[in-house]
């Protein structure tokens, strides 16, 4: 077979063929894959700032945590600090009732001695004048005899 106007034709048609694909559809296939090379770039970008974002969200998670458990722990101890403080002043509230009532208990019983002794020298007051009547047989008047009465009442 040889070279003929087929070939030739054939050639020709090949390169504006290639022209032809050149000019006018390899610069559309070439901007819609450098595009969505760039919008897969994009979102490789945005996959890599999102990953970063959520690990910095984790690690600011975690300093709150802890945080929060600082925090917790603070107000707890304040607050058995509080109550401890509350219960030694309940306790000394307490001590100086008890106290005070202890003291007005003790002065209620030396008033009540004191008001038995005063009544059982006059018990013995009038004893002691009943029987010295009867002893001399006569009436002993108690204003006459009141300060003898008094010293007698001071000695018993």
């Amino acid at each position: 077979m040889g070279i003929n106007a087929t070939l030739f034709g054939q050639m020709i048609t090949f390169v504006v063929f290639i022209l032809f694909t050149m000019k006018f559809v390899w610069p559309p296939i070439k901007q819609a894959m450098s595009e969505r090379e760039k919008r897969i770039a994009d979102g490789l970008a945005s996959a890599e700032r999102g990953q970063q974002e959520l690990e910095l969200a984790k690690e600011r998670g975690a300093e709150h945590i802890r945080e929060a458990k600082t925090q917790a722990g603070e107000i707890i101890e304040r607050a058995n600090r509080q109550s401890a403080s509350i219960i030694e002043e309940a306790r000394e509230e307490a001590r100086a009732v008890a106290e005070r009532e202890k003291a007005a208990a003790d002065a209620r019983i030396e008033q009540e001695v004191s008001q038995a002794r005063a009544a059982l020298r006059r018990d013995v007051s009038d004893l002691a004048i009943a029987g010295a009547s009867r002893i001399l047989e006569r009436e002993v008047d108690p204003k006459a005899h009141q300060q003898m009465l008094d010293e007698l009442a001071e000695q018993v």
